[in-house]
């Protein structure tokens, strides 16, 4: 690499829009380059982690923080639901905002309850 000073200030329009042209090539080659390297790299990553964790071919496995595969939890099905709108809850979690305040308004949970299930937790066997 030379280490001669280009000064830029003396050079004409032509010549710098020349040289920017010439740098942006450079720079897209070396760009896809790296792009191309880095695409490589995640490649083997991802190969050896289906490796580690012995991948499920699905490929739908969700994971934590710590990298680790979630816990598959059971399908939770609804418990009550909303007359007006047909929206459900589970009965798990934060209480929805139109149950807060129907229990606001005077009306029982239990008004809310689908098939005679509900706040006792019984569950209906199909």
């Amino acid at each position: 690499m030379s280490t001669k000073k280009i000064d830029f200030e003396a050079m004409s329009f032509e010549d710098l829009w020349s040289l920017h042209e010439q740098i942006s090539q450079i720079l897209a080659v070396r760009i896809a380059s790296e792009k191309r390297e880095l695409e490589r790299r995640l490649a083997v990553l991802n190969r050896s982690r289906g490796v580690i964790e012995g991948a499920d071919t699905d490929g739908a496995q969700s994971y934590n923080s710590s990298g680790k595969a979630r816990r598959k939890y059971p399908r939770v099905l609804p418990k009550y639901r909303n007359p007006q709108t047909s929206e459900t809850w589970s009965g798990r979690g934060k209480q929805p905002r139109w149950l807060v305040a129907a229990i606001k308004t005077g009306h029982r949970i239990e008004e809310f309850a689908i098939n005679g299930t509900g706040a006792k937790g019984r569950r209906q066997r199909a």
